[in-house]
């Protein structure tokens, strides 16, 4: 039974610190990994929170970057592409938290920073 409690509480702390980024783009929705990151003793669920936040910090950035070439007209492209990969992956990684509560998700093509 106990076994199976922590199985539960991996799946839902893991997916809630990937899924946080659908709760806005600010400040907060970074808080909620940080938090989950401080506070649980589970070291899969500190790779996953570790693994969201560095996800937060890129999306920041690539935003940031896109934002700057639309300003210069170049860049406007790009934006529904970068939306796209701001929707995916974060739901690529709850489906895999969720199936596979033992292993850390791995975001590809990011810089990890944490």
């Amino acid at each position: 039974m106990q076994s199976s409690d922590n199985s539960d509480k991996r799946k839902i702390l893991s997916a809630l610190c990937h899924g946080s980024i659908f709760i806005n783009a600010l400040v907060i929705s970074i808080g909620i990994p940080i938090a989950i990151l401080l506070v649980s003793d589970d070291p899969v669920v500190k790779d996953n929170a570790k693994e969201a936040i560095n996800f937060h910090f890129n999306m920041w950035l690539w935003w940031l970057i896109v934002g700057a070439l639309a300003v210069i007209l170049v860049g406007y492209l790009l934006f529904p592409l970068l939306g796209v990969i701001n929707l995916i992956l974060p739901i690529l990684a709850i489906l895999a938290c969720l199936r596979n509560p033992e292993t850390r998700y791995h975001y590809p093509f990011i810089f990890r920073l944490v």
